[in-house]
């Protein structure tokens, strides 16, 4: 009897398994189908979309807000812990948000070929790591900035990843000036010309696909209601509470779903 219910409950496993891989199949068929009947993209997308890279997102249970520190990393990446103590945030920000090895996963590099196709309007990102354009896509929207950009706050002197990244403590320019990365921390605005860009690509598709996002950020996550098209897609590991918006939903990894997007 033992071990009939050994085998009962094995075999219901495996119809389980194979059932959701049906599911996906199916989903992955009708996304690429919506992507070949669509010829204005646009992606949007968040730190889901660089995990497959080994870069860890935020808010999930072993993201970068779920480290053990006595400051929040909230108030770590604001703007006034930034000007009052700037040693103390960057040993955060180089070991949380500096990724010197990180490479383009299957999800940046298939968007830089719909992109060359000419089916992709543009990537619109929340992450600052740059690996879209390491990728090869051209028309990115950094919502949030990037690491690869840093400007001397007295002179406006650029400087590249590798030079803040290796300083010793602050990076101070050669005129005496602090060295801040061209990032978006909280109680800072995001870029006006950024957003403008972003919202008339979005205004523009007949496709978006947000992806590896919990759509909790704001004003980044409303920038779906600009979209008045028909295919509305969600690839992301975990649900959202937004779920219920979308035409075509995905609980996988991103990079897993774009490998097997064909146009």
């Amino acid at each position: 009897m033992f071990i009939k219910t050994l085998n009962y409950r094995a075999d219901k496993y495996i119809i389980s398994i194979g059932v959701k891989i049906m599911e996906l199949n199916d989903k992955i068929l009708r996304l690429n189908e919506v992507i070949a009947q669509s010829s204005r993209i646009v992606f949007f997308g968040g730190a889901g979309v660089s995990t497959e890279s080994n870069i860890p997102d935020f808010r999930s249970a072993d993201g970068i807000y779920m480290t053990d520190y006595k400051i929040p990393p909230e108030t770590i990446l604001s703007h006034t812990f930034f000007m009052e103590h700037t040693a103390e945030f960057y040993d955060f920000y180089r070991k949380h948000l500096c990724y010197p090895d990180a490479k383009p996963n299957d999800a940046h590099y298939k968007l830089a070929e719909l992109e060359k196709s000419g089916k992709l309007l543009s990537v619109i990102t929340q992450n600052v790591d740059g690996l879209h354009t390491k990728a090869g896509s051209k028309s990115v929207c950094e919502l949030h900035g990037s690491a690869l950009r840093n400007y001397c706050m007295k002179c406006g002197k650029f400087y590249d990843f590798d030079y803040v990244y290796k300083a010793d403590g602050i990076p101070i320019c050669e005129c005496g000036g602090i060295i801040k990365p061209d990032v978006v921390l909280y109680e800072e605005p995001l870029d006006s010309d950024v957003i403008t860009k972003a919202v008339i690509a979005i205004t523009a598709a007949d496709l978006l696909i947000v992806a590896g996002t919990s759509l909790t950020v704001y004003p980044a996550a409303g920038f779906i209601r600009y979209f008045s098209g028909d295919n509305l897609v969600l690839i992301n590991r975990d649900e959202t509470e937004m779920d219920s918006k979308f035409g075509l939903i995905i609980h996988e990894k991103v990079g897993e779903v774009l490998s097997r997007i064909n146009f």
